[in-house]
């Protein structure tokens, strides 16, 4: 029995059939990663005797019924920019240098009521200010399938976990397409739910307009069930949604005759890599043969999406970031001349380059003078894309579109030219601006045998039209495989 193949749903099942205990799959993941780790370089932190207790408490709890949920049992990985409580949050930046929150995320909470087991805290780009792992001050992650290429971002660290089994599933969060670009890259199902349904409670900021996190799994199903775990409405977050229609599982029903699918012309355009739009079409044919409908459709602000979001997100960024000075928490400067010697001297060699570039730009943005110019602006496009993916909504159950231009970039590559980078994300940054669902399923690979992925959107709290799309194509595409050993492509 390969313990390591199965999805997260399978290996609860065998739990809760005493085919298998708790330590088994817990044991499994640990193996994978003694294995592979010192390559893909997945984790920051790893809760190894930890998880064995909580393995063993579990499956206690599982023979007396306190936990009865379709994951109890399943080990799970979470990225670094969600608090656990007593272990460091770093967000991948130095700046979090010995920082342990004293409080943990409303999504770890609802991870220990559903019996799960937390394997460790995920590599991250810093502060998830980058599409690649690469901004980490950890290091950089590798890509599974092909240990010289990026595993995407700034969730790589996550996706990279499931995907080379170190993993059965993950958390990520997604800012323009965090979950769901490095999910086509890895080869594995990355979800970003509509804005409001998981708690950001304990989500160390980047954008908060913006920020979501969300599932990464083997395939649609886990993704569904992981959802169901992790949505409800929080309290203690002011953007949290009260919505009933949380039973995510039922929509896996694999019906998606009559459906309407709608793509945007201008995705298909230009800077698409053919092999993505080979891939990508046979996705129209594939859902087509499934009695679905899909047309072509034009969405006019297009080339507006990268402008907003980046004036958006930096914005917000430069704003989350500053309570990072050195004085309440995490790295200050050894060598300082005064207070405000003390606040510039930390800040420099606390945040990398691409948090300082970042943040520099929403300085300038929000700043007199440019406030109206650029950050006002971006909010009005911002409601004008919102209202043109309303309007496709009317006419569509869900949008179509590749997750991302081209195939894992090679390492190094797209920090050379960030501004290529940026572009990288036009395909993902609209869900986050408007606060849609999207759902990344891998459809295909290029002729190195790097995963290509396929996004399906959603309207608001649409997450259930989403997943039956997806769960309906994967039924259909059939088993896709896993990277060779520990990415032996490399």
């Amino acid at each position: 029995m390969d313990l390591e193949k199965m999805t997260a749903l399978a290996l609860a099942e065998k739990i809760k059939q005493h085919q298998i205990s708790v330590v088994d799959g817990v044991k499994t993941v640990f193996d994978q990663i003694e294995k592979k780790e010192d390559r893909v370089h997945a984790y920051l932190d790893l809760y190894k005797k930890e998880a064995y207790t909580r393995a063993k408490q579990v499956e206690k709890g599982i023979a007396d019924g306190t936990y009865t949920g379709p994951l109890a049992g399943v080990p799970i990985a979470v990225k670094d920019n969600i608090c656990v409580q007593g272990k460091p949050a770093t967000c991948a930046s130095k700046i979090l240098e010995g920082f342990e929150p004293q409080y943990q995320a409303e999504v770890i909470d609802r991870l220990e009521k559903a019996g799960m087991i937390i394997i460790g805290k995920t590599n991250m780009d810093e502060f998830a200010m980058g599409s690649t792992t690469e901004t980490s001050a950890y290091g950089i992650t590798r890509n599974p399938w092909n240990l010289e290429h990026v595993p995407g971002g700034s969730s790589g660290g996550s996706c990279a976990a499931v995907a080379a089994g170190e993993a059965y599933m993950a958390l990520g969060s997604d800012t323009g397409g965090s979950i769901r670009q490095p999910s086509s890259f890895c080869g594995v199902t990355g979800l970003k739910p509509t804005y409001g349904t998981v708690s950001r409670y304990g989500l160390i900021a980047y954008a908060s307009s913006l920020d979501q996190i969300g599932p990464v799994g083997k395939d649609v199903a886990d993704c569904a069930a992981l959802l169901q775990v992790i949505a409800g409405h929080d309290p203690k977050d002011s953007t949290s949604q009260k919505r009933e229609d949380l039973n995510f599982m039922e929509a896996l029903n694999g019906k998606i005759t009559g459906m309407k699918f709608g793509v945007p012309k201008e995705y298909l355009a230009e800077g698409i890599d053919p092999e993505v739009k080979a891939a990508f079409m046979e996705v129209l044919k594939t859902l087509t043969e499934l009695g679905a409908i899909v047309e072509f459709f034009s969405v006019k602000t297009m080339e507006y999406m990268i402008p907003a979001y980046y004036i958006i997100a930096s914005a917000e960024a430069s704003s989350n970031l500053e309570r990072f000075d050195g004085v309440k928490y995490g790295y200050r400067a050894k060598e300082y001349e005064g207070l405000h010697d003390m606040y510039k001297r930390s800040r420099t060699e606390g945040f990398g380059e691409e948090v300082k570039r970042r943040i520099m730009l929403g300085s300038f943005v929000l700043s007199s003078g440019y406030y109206d110019a650029y950050y006002l602006k971006a909010l009005r496009t911002k409601a004008l894309i919102k209202q043109e993916f309303n309007q496709a909504f009317e006419k569509y159950d869900v949008l179509l579109a590749p997750a991302a231009p081209y195939t894992a970039p090679k390492i190094g590559e797209s920090l050379k030219d960030p501004l290529a980078m940026y572009l990288g994300d036009i395909y993902t940054v609209a869900v986050n601006l408007c606060g849609l669902p999207g759902i990344s399923v891998p459809c295909g690979k290029d002729h190195t045998g790097l995963p290509i992925g396929v996004q399906m959107i959603g309207d608001c709290f649409m997450e259930k039209k989403i997943l039956r799309a997806a769960h309906a194509y994967e039924q259909a595409r059939g088993d896709f495989g896993t990277p060779e050993e520990g990415g032996a492509r490399a």
